[in-house]
């Protein structure tokens, strides 16, 4: 069988959404979600750095020329509390990279076409968008526990402390997944073409890529509102009290309250795709300018970072910020 798209053909992704899948990262609630709640742990409250960063002494500009290799076009990224794994595209695996040198503590064979990645607290949770389903591995080894059908062209995931979420890119739904039993509790119907899933701590966000919205779901499955943002929205984010979301199309990030009001828009790199909170600031990885912006939570920009060729997830693991890079082979990881 066939990779649902050819290495070489990752650039010019943006234009179809049948390929667009592939330009994810993360599963961004899953991986946001451990360095969020370390963040706000530290007490973070009205500060540009992050305590955690300075207690650990990793505050400084960042690293730019930092890069780890991992398998062939890797996408998603998540931290575990310990190491950091990445979804690669190309090679039907995901790397296990220890997140304080980057040395490779294994590479673990899932479905074809992995996307996204969430932890659980034990285990995680892969998204294989070629063959429909999702891979459950045990976080402290890469053992695999489950495979599980879920839809047509899963993408992006969240963990809600209970559940996995689970975005259909192509079939306009997100499903709901026990993480305990590894049970599909239902599907539920969204905008078109959802993405990227994050969990505010009540409810769940996922983005719309050809609605240009953002959905907001109880964790019942219920619709509690749909909101306009930029177009084709990817990565998602919770900041511990508002929404962050990069739209794809429009070379933005959009900041919605909890209530679904816009915020503000706010101009970064050329096709942005991975959102990440680091406890203090949102990072977002532009895929077609090679870089990173840092914005601060008024939404203005501090810094923008050079990394490798097509990023596209980005995670904090409590003191750094990693980035995928998609194109070459093989490919890279970048740590600021």
């Amino acid at each position: 069988m066939e990779n649902k798209c050819l290495i070489e053909n990752l650039t010019p992704l943006a234009s179809s959404h049948s390929r667009r899948s592939v330009i994810l990262a993360i599963f961004l609630s899953g991986l946001m979600g451990v360095g969020t709640s370390l963040a706000q742990g530290a007490g973070v409250v009205n500060s540009s750095k992050n305590p955690l960063q300075v207690a650990t002494l990793h505050w400084y500009g960042a690293n730019q020329t930092t890069q780890f290799t991992v398998g062939t076009a890797p996408i998603g990224v998540a931290f575990d509390g310990a190491s950091m794994w990445v979804a690669n595209f190309g090679s039907n695996t995901v790397t296990k990279l220890q997140a304080g040198d980057g040395a490779t503590l294994g590479t673990f064979a899932v479905g074809i076409n992995p996307v996204g990645l969430a932890f659980d607290g034990a285990n995680i949770w892969v998204a294989n968008s070629f063959d429909n389903t999702v891979t459950k591995l045990r976080a402290s080894d890469g053992t695999s526990l489950a495979t599980l059908n879920v839809g047509n062209d899963p993408v992006g995931l969240a963990f809600d402390g209970a559940n996995i979420w689970v975005a259909i890119a192509h079939g306009n739904n997100v499903a709901k997944i026990r993480a305990s039993d590894d049970t599909v509790l239902g599907t539920f119907a969204v905008g078109m073409s959802p993405e990227f899933v994050a969990f505010d701590g009540t409810n769940v966000w996922v983005t719309n890529f050809n609605s240009n919205t953002v959905t907001k779901l109880s964790l019942s499955g219920s619709i509690l509102g749909t909101f306009a943002v930029g177009t084709n929205p990817e990565g998602i984010a919770f900041d511990g009290t508002n929404i962050w979301v990069a739209n794809h199309g429009s070379n933005s990030v959009t900041k919605l309250s909890l209530s679904g009001s816009t915020l503000g828009t706010f101009t970064v790199g050329t096709s942005p795709a991975g959102v990440a909170f680091d406890g203090a600031n949102i990072w977002v990885a532009n895929r077609d300018s090679n870089t990173v912006t840092k914005l601060n939570l008024k939404g203005s920009t501090l810094d923008t970072f050079a990394v490798g060729s097509l990023p596209l997830g980005v995670a904090f693991d409590g003191a750094n910020i990693w980035v995928t890079n998609s194109s070459g082979i093989p490919g890279t990881v970048s740590k600021l």
